[in-house]
């Protein structure tokens, strides 16, 4: 189609073809030719003859100061060498014919050679060539107006993928995009999937990056970060560090590329845990003639070993005899041999020129044979074919294009070379190969034992975190528990001691059943300790958090249990010796279990609302990151199983607050009960230095809980050991000094030495009995029986007394006396008066009084025994005579005598403790009537 048909108002027209046209247009002579020639050029008979030479326009740049001149110097022998292989292969019935135009890789000079080579010269069915990218896209998007498909064999850049914008523009070579899903197969192989993206500022490298960025979502690769520079790239390198980007894609050329992998150097990103992914297409020891940073040339290489470089495959490794009859390796060495007659430098670009002409070859041959085959059946045998026609017939051919060249398959997706991509990385200096990408298969290869990483294996895509429980050392747990099992024996003989030993008169005052009580919350103390033992590596998260409930209550009940029973034992004797109202009423061991109960109770409501309103839940406290022992390149967040709940501050002030007014509670009664000093009753003592113990031991323990926070093994021992210590110095002041007693002397502990009087003798007898009855109070396991035998004898007594008084007054009516008495005879009636200490508890003397008592009375005391009748008047003392004479000495005596028991004398006088010859109205007896007064 002659251009005079073209205008600038055509959409498809590019607005520098028309400037060139409106240039034109002031040249009209020029224009004329032009039009002329390419009128001249509608023949289209070319396809019907055999011989024919078909002209290929071939645009590079050929000047030597032009940029990228040195690719089009090595690519003139590929395409005449193809041409000549061509030729020698007879299967193609045309010749074909190349010109260069050059480029010069400027737009406008582009341009001009363009329409020159249209203008005047022959008329090319395809346009060869195409290598600076801006001259290149200006020309393919005009292409289609002008009904021509270009092949290119150098433009790489991904613009020209555009297939809206460029759709007649094909290449042998991959564009740079090819190499991304080469790259996303090669980070799929090592599994990694985080990476970051370094990219220079410039559009061509943006493009790649942005179709990575494509690439990398489709295959679920996380891009962790993404930095861009244009002269420094430091700053955006210590990003990627910052940001624990390991596997870095880089796009940049080498004139920066020294200047990233100085920065690398100094920010130390390089080694066993980085990899750096950039491209292959940098020229041989770039470092050297691009190196414009300080870092010295042994500083690059060693922040370069083992990068991994990306780019297609200059010539395919497989040496398969392709379209040419030839070898990759054949084709090589003529090619070589052709450098070498013409001097030049080879070409990375050889390969995809030499295949671009057999593809122009076939296109060609099938285009001709769909011709020649049209015209065959055209009836009229005038058959004619436009511009246009030939164009698409061009087009569609290109698009089936598929055989083997020295580059590999050729094929074409979309106008995109399905090529092969080259993995080679840099070792000790020089690149090497590693693997392969076949893009058509999709199929990565890598070369065995090729691959060579600086670490044991390959870098990790990230900083792997390995999550460390910080839990308690099993050789620790096992130490304190065993500590914790011999003190649960200890409770467990002190438990055993106790029970033995209750009907023990010391044990009994001492109230076993508190001290049973005190056993076991020592015991529920200790058994806390293997609770607070068990961790998340022991337990599962589930089962963590119901022990986080369960050791709570276990320690909260075990010491309101201990410290609750001894309290309460305290304020019993309080009770007893400190208010004067209760002093003669009994205080059971039931009552004392109702008030531990109810201390209880109100551990249980707090319990209660704290597992129903805020109950404790399992949470994960981390920590700051950590380097591993062992030099493994991973990370280590270790992290630490707390029991916590919302408002834990609230609850624990709460428990902290009752707990503490228990104590002060215990500390008071001790206080109270300091002076009282009968050891099997009153603990004063031993309980004061237990609170003491349990309030500094938890002060100092819940401090250093607190401050070893993170640190499990310390806060568990110092934890243990607390509850430990507290529970056994508790333990061993209630029951070590009662063992010793038992062992030692019984009977003195229910004695009380301690006892001063200062006061008048009233009020010490009225202490000292209120003592003796708080003794037989504390005895609440027989003190009903005591008191009722006691009541019995009391009544007995006063019936002897009367009779006494009736045989008195019997005697008084009596004329005769007796003039003496025998003193030997007095036993009689000094074993019935001789009955002592019928208020004490003790069994032999009750049994005493009880046999005596129970004996057989007589029926008159002035009757005479049938068995004495006979006897002498000296034998026979019962007589009334001798009867009558010794009571008129006795009575008086006697009367005096029983009157304590009938409260004739004062009750202090009981005592066991108290002599009967401290009180005025005993002094003036005798001794042998003295004894017998205290005894009743």
């Amino acid at each position: 189609m002659a251009p005079s048909r073209r205008h600038c108002g055509w959409e498809m027209t590019p607005l520098s073809v028309c400037l060139l046209l409106s240039v034109l247009m002031f040249q009209p002579a020029l224009a004329k030719v032009c039009n002329d020639y390419t009128r001249h050029g509608q023949d289209n008979s070319w396809f019907s003859g055999d011989n024919e030479k078909l002209p290929i326009m071939v645009l590079m740049p050929m000047n030597e100061s032009a940029l990228m001149s040195s690719i089009s110097q090595g690519i003139e022998p590929a395409v005449q060498l193809a041409i000549q292989h061509i030729k020698e292969s007879r299967n193609y019935k045309f010749s074909l014919i190349t010109k260069i135009y050059d480029t010069e890789c400027d737009n406008a000079k582009g341009l001009r050679a363009f329409f020159d080579a249209i203008c005047y010269g022959p008329k090319h069915l395809m346009i060869f060539g195409g290598v600076c990218p801006s001259v290149t896209s200006i020309i393919a998007e005009s292409l289609e107006g002008w009904n021509l498909v270009q092949l290119s064999f150098a433009a790489t850049t991904p613009v020209l993928a555009d297939k809206k914008k460029y759709p007649n523009f094909f290449r042998t070579v991959p564009s740079d995009n090819a190499v991304n899903p080469a790259v996303v197969k090669f980070l799929n192989f090592y599994n990694w999937s985080r990476v970051g993206t370094l990219t220079q500022d410039v559009q061509r490298f943006s493009e790649v990056r942005n179709d990575l960025t494509n690439e990398l979502e489709k295959a679920d690769i996380q891009i962790a970060d993404t930095e861009s520079f244009s002269n420094d790239p430091c700053v955006n390198v210590k990003k990627l560090k910052d940001n624990d980007v390991r596997i870095i894609i880089g796009q940049f050329d080498e004139n920066l590329a020294s200047k990233v992998f100085c920065c690398a150097y100094n920010l130390n990103m390089y080694g066993s845990k980085y990899q750096w992914i950039i491209p292959g297409w940098y020229q041989g020891n770039w470092w050297e003639q691009a190196n414009s940073t300080n870092c010295t040339t042994r500083k690059l290489l060693t922040a370069m070993e083992g990068y991994i470089a990306v780019d297609f495959e200059p010539l395919s490794a497989k040496q398969v005899k392709g379209i040419s009859g030839r070898t990759p390796k054949e084709y090589e060495r003529e090619y070589s041999k052709e450098l070498q007659q013409k001097g030049v430098e080879p070409s990375k670009y050889h390969g995809f020129a030499y295949d671009g002409i057999w593809v122009i070859a076939k296109t060609l041959t099938r285009v001709m044979d769909l011709l020649q085959h049209k015209e065959r059946q055209d009836m009229h045998h005038n058959f004619t074919v436009d511009d246009r026609e030939v164009g698409k017939l061009v087009l569609d051919v290109m698009n089936e294009t598929n055989f083997y060249g020295v580059t590999g398959q050729v094929m074409f997706r979309n106008g995109e070379r399905m090529g092969t991509i080259k993995f080679t990385q840099f070792q000790e200096g020089q690149e090497v190969k590693v693997g392969e990408y076949n893009a058509i298969a999709d199929v990565l290869d890598l070369i065995n034992n090729t691959m060579r990483f600086q670490g044991v294996e390959p870098p990790k895509d990230r900083t792997f975190v390995r999550l460390q429980r910080r839990n308690i050392n099993v050789p620790l747990y096992s130490i304190l528990s065993v500590i914790t099992i011999l003190g649960m024996l200890m409770a467990g003989a002190f438990l055993f001691f106790n029970i033995k030993n209750r009907n023990h008169r010391l044990i009994k005052m001492s109230s076993p059943y508190m001290n049973n009580l005190i056993i076991l919350g020592g015991m529920l103390s200790y058994s806390s300790i293997f609770l607070f033992g068990l961790d998340g590596a022991l337990v599962s998260d589930k089962e963590f958090e119901a022990l986080c409930t369960v050791r709570t209550w276990i320690l909260i009940v075990g010491y309101t249990t201990a410290f609750g029973a001894m309290f309460a034992k305290t304020w019993r004797v309080h009770a007893i010796f400190k208010n004067v109202k209760m002093k003669k009423k009994i205080i059971k061991d039931q009552k004392l279990l109702i008030i531990v109960g109810g201390m209880l109770l109100i551990d249980l409501c707090i319990l209660i609302c704290w597992q129903i309103v805020d109950p404790l839940k399992r949470t994960v406290e981390e920590y700051s990151l950590e380097a591993d022992p062992q030099g493994q390149d991973i990370a280590i967040r270790p992290f630490l199983e707390h029991c916590e709940n919302t408002h834990m501050t609230i609850w624990l002030g709460i428990v902290y607050a009752y707990k503490g007014l228990l104590m002060l509670f215990g500390c008071f009664l001790a206080w109270e009960t300091r002076n009282v000093s009968i050891p099997a009753l009153n603990d004063s003592k031993y309980i004061g230095m237990s609170v003491y113990n349990v309030g500094i031991m938890c002060i100092i323990g819940a401090a250093v809980s607190f401050l070893t926070r993170d640190q499990p093994n310390v806060q568990f021992c110092i934890v243990a050991l607390v509850i430990i210590f507290c529970s056994t110095i508790t333990l061993c002041l209630v029951f070590v000094p009662k063992f010793i007693t038992m062992r030692t002397n019984p009977d003195a502990a229910t004695q009380n030495r301690r006892l001063k009087f200062n006061t008048n003798q009233k009020k010490e007898d009225s202490k000292m009995s209120t003592s003796v009855t708080s003794v037989n109070q504390a005895n609440t396991s027989r003190l009903d029986g005591l008191q009722s035998d006691n009541h019995r004898l009391r009544m007995k007594i006063t019936e002897l007394d009367k009779e006494l008084e009736e045989v008195t007054m019997q005697l008084q009516d009596t004329p005769e006396k007796t003039p003496y008495i025998k003193q030997n005879h007095y036993g009689d009636v000094n074993n019935i008066l001789s009955i002592r200490n019928f208020t004490d508890g003790k069994e032999g003397e009750k049994s005493i009084l009880k046999n005596h008592l129970e004996q057989k009375p007589q029926a008159q005391w002035g009757s005479m025994d049938p068995s004495r009748i006979n006897r002498g008047p000296l034998e026979d003392i019962n007589s009334p005579e001798h009867i009558q004479r010794r009571l008129s000495l006795q009575l008086p005596i006697l009367h005096h005598a029983y009157l304590p028991s009938i409260g004739g004398v004062d009750a202090s006088c009981t005592s066991p403790n108290a002599s009967p010859g401290s009180s005025p109205r005993h002094r003036h007896m005798p001794p042998s009537y003295r004894v017998m007064v205290s005894g009743l």
